[in-house]
């Protein structure tokens, strides 16, 4: 009897150690950060929810600082999901000119409705002029939202204050993971 609660305790053992021995992905710190601004999103304004399930893909930035006096800049690194499933790195950055003082940071989601746009952003050829408005992320705030062009853009303020009448935009890269 003994000797039969050793062998199970010792099988109990080895399962342990083999899911703990489980290969986490490479990128996972980038991935649960951004998993975070999905939940926070969606927990905002829960019609958002149906945005991060029909939409072909989508780039979350948990945290872009923005800074400017004059002139302006911000950047940020996030995740490219392609339905559902994290494929690549992206980074923004943006260049802005006019009236500008102070910083903040904020998170920002990129929705993709199809295919075409999603590849645009993917190859580099996709930029965000300063006409494309970004819905601040409120209860409710999704639901009278509509793509512009194949995008919809939502954000929401973290932290810090910054006045500006600026012109400039967003352009982005993506490098996607093996």
């Amino acid at each position: 009897m003994r000797i039969a609660r050793l062998a199970v305790l010792g099988l109990a053992a080895t399962l342990v150690a083999s899911v703990s021995a489980v290969p986490q992905h490479p990128h996972q710190d980038k991935i649960d950060r951004a998993n975070g601004v999905v939940a926070d999103f969606s927990h905002s304004d829960e019609n958002l929810t149906a945005w991060f399930a029909n939409a072909v893909g989508y780039a979350v930035f948990p945290n872009v600082g923005k800074g400017g006096f004059g002139i302006g800049g911000a950047h940020g690194t996030g995740v490219l999901f392609e339905k559902g499933l994290p494929t690549g790195e992206t980074e923004l950055v943006q260049v802005t000119i006019g009236l500008q003082l102070g910083g903040q940071s904020f998170a920002e989601v990129i929705f993709f409705e199809d295919e075409y746009s999603l590849g645009n952003f993917k190859k580099g050829n996709f930029e965000m002029s300063a006409q494309v408005s970004a819905v601040v992320v409120t209860l409710g705030a999704s639901a009278d939202t509509n793509y512009e062009k194949g995008v919809a853009v939502f954000t929401r303020a973290k932290g810090g204050l910054m006045y500006e009448a600026t012109v400039g935009g967003q352009k982005f890269s993506y490098d996607a993971w093996e």
